[in-house]
């Protein structure tokens, strides 16, 4: 039923004021997309706004709250800080508290995952050596 009263009144407009009506739509439109591309640029992200999906981030961040990002990356990450990245293929960001910098041999893990998808036999090498390690230790 509401379609149909929308119709009438565009039906009763003459031409200028229909004109009037979707010159201001596009001008709502476009300032909504100038703030927000303005926002981009501010912060230097790519997401300058998101939206708090899960509850997971309590008591901290309920869901519904609104995250205003920044992209700041001259200041090193210390712990306690909020981080949001994206992972290739999932449209949502993905939102973490940093509870812990490794500085040591975390960094290494990196170069061993490398090795072990480009020489598949240092994969089995380590794949052995943990199955050693685990049976042997005993707790």
């Amino acid at each position: 039923m509401l379609s149909l009263d929308f119709l009438d009144d565009v039906r009763r407009m003459n031409k200028r004021q229909l004109y009037y009506q979707v010159l201001n739509f596009g001008m709502i439109v476009s300032s909504a997309l100038m703030i927000w591309k303005g926002l981009m640029v501010v912060t230097g992200s790519e997401s300058p706004i998101v939206v708090v999906l899960s509850g997971s981030m309590e008591p901290a961040f309920h869901r519904g709250d609104l995250l205003f990002l920044t992209n700041r990356v001259e200041d090193p990450i210390r712990v306690g800080e909020i981080v949001v990245f994206r992972i290739e293929g999932r449209e949502i960001p993905i939102v973490h508290r940093v509870l812990k910098i490794h500085e040591k041999f975390v960094p290494y893990i990196g170069i061993v995952t490398i090795l072990m998808n480009d020489y598949p036999k240092f994969k089995y090498a380590v794949l052995f050596l943990l199955g050693l390690f685990v049976l042997v230790h005993r707790e």
